[in-house]
């Protein structure tokens, strides 16, 4: 388990092994999400494009409708300005 601490003006040091999993490198942003249960997952928001083959097909996911396509990208827009 990695552990950080939080100084007084809420900053942190991302520890060498997790940025080593996520590929973050100085510069690198990162996206903070708040899950349903929850849970908080940060995610890099730099990515390579080769790392994403692959990802939006799967057999087992729910397919989704153009509408709520629509509604999470409004809500992820709103929610970064």
């Amino acid at each position: 388990m990695s552990i950080s601490t939080v100084t007084s003006k809420g900053q942190t040091t991302i520890p060498k092994e997790i940025r080593e999993y996520l590929k973050l490198h100085p510069g690198d942003r990162i996206d903070f999400i708040i899950g349903s249960e929850g849970k908080v997952v940060i995610e890099p928001t730099t990515l390579d494009v080769k790392e994403l083959e692959g990802i939006l097909y799967s057999p087992s996911r729910k397919k989704v409708s153009v509408e709520e396509m629509k509604t999470a990208i409004k809500k992820r827009f709103t929610r970064k300005n």
